[in-house]
């Protein structure tokens, strides 16, 4: 922190003439304080149903304290860590005015919980309204303009979460990855491979009940058919993009299966009666689910913004995560939008 303190003093010390300043002189002496914060990020811990979550707090660009400021919180895809996407749209919507938190959920990076890398969406949105909770602590935060954003997975649980709290005012989302019973089967080997993969699943809870172990694929491969990725991601397999040292590419908890498999969030459109804005493109995952969902929103107050690509469904959607031309292009649109509807 940096306190820059301006004193004016205009009255004048007239000792050799043997003169005095008059009360009106005194007066005009004025003093005027700032406080510009000088980091833009700080580390910060919150507490969610009893554990310890970790979150990074960005702020904007000559902060000023006494202030307060519109919020977001900012959620990434399944199995990320806050030093992936959720981190960059934290870092850019804080450089457009916005106080925003990227934080691990819990089971994953800094945060606590186990079995660790165990995916469960109904326990991320419940980590996202007491982020909100966070937020809503502050001083410098203003209460009456808390938002949620999110990308990939992360749009699935901030969607769940504001239909069922009413202190986020508005919500954005990105490259949302929405699914039902039937979507699901399209990305994990049909009906067989779903029923495989929650039947495997049960039997690592009733493991790790028992004996404290617990199961583990990889999160990504090219060559691990079992791995909960398959294919040539490349955010997520590139060291320059998504495989960052705080994310763990071989650990996926095969208990997280039945958690995933069977959660559908499509129901919860018509439970939110809040502004929305929905960016996506055809070559994104699933857009016919996001048209879908968008479509179910209670609230009149909505917005699709559709962008143009030529690459296939679903490998436009990694763009999103970390490309300037896809990154930038939603900023200035999610931006605009909280702007105007917080």
């Amino acid at each position: 922190m940096k306190r820059i303190i301006v004193i004016t003093i205009i009255t004048t010390l007239m000792v050799s003439c043997g003169q005095k300043s008059n009360n009106t002189e005194i007066q005009n002496i004025s003093e005027t304080t700032t406080t510009v914060k000088q980091e833009t990020m700080k580390k910060i811990n919150f507490k969610s149903e009893g554990l310890n979550l970790i979150g990074n707090l960005y702020y904007p660009e000559n902060y000023e304290s006494g202030k307060k400021y519109p919020a977001i919180v900012v959620s990434g895809s399944w199995t990320t860590v806050k030093e992936q996407m959720a981190g960059l749209y934290a870092e850019k919507l804080a450089k457009e005015g916005f106080i925003t938190l990227a934080f691990d959920f819990r089971n994953f990076g800094e945060s606590e919980g186990e079995p660790r890398f165990f995916e469960s969406p109904n326990l991320k949105k419940e980590d996202v309204k007491n982020a909100v909770t966070y937020l809503a602590s502050l001083d410098e935060v203003n209460n009456d303009k808390i938002g949620a954003f999110g990308v990939c997975a992360g749009a699935m649980y901030t969607l769940m979460a504001s239909a069922e709290d009413n202190r986020i005012k508005s919500v954005s989302t990105v490259a949302s990855w929405l699914h039902d019973a039937e979507a699901v089967k399209l990305f994990y080997g049909g009906e067989e491979g779903v029923q495989t993969k929650i039947k495997a699943a049960q039997e690592a809870k009733k493991t790790y009940a028992e004996t404290g172990e617990i199961k583990y694929i990889p999160s990504i491969s090219e060559t691990d058919e079992t791995a909960a990725m398959y294919g040539p991601y490349d955010y997520y397999l590139n060291p320059e993009r998504g495989a960052v040292k705080e994310w763990s590419n071989d650990k996926f908890a095969v208990a997280s299966w039945e958690d995933w498999l069977t959660i559908d969030p499509m129901p919860y459109a018509k439970q939110i009666n809040k502004p929305v804005l929905m960016v996506h493109s055809d070559g994104a995952v699933l857009p016919n689910y996001t048209k879908k969902f968008f479509n179910d929103i209670v609230t009149t107050d909505k917005k699709l913004y559709w962008m143009n690509t030529e690459l296939d469904s679903p490998f436009h959607q990694f763009n999103y995560y970390d490309q300037d031309v896809e990154v930038n292009e939603s900023i200035a649109q999610v931006s605009n939008w909280f702007r105007e509807k917080m």
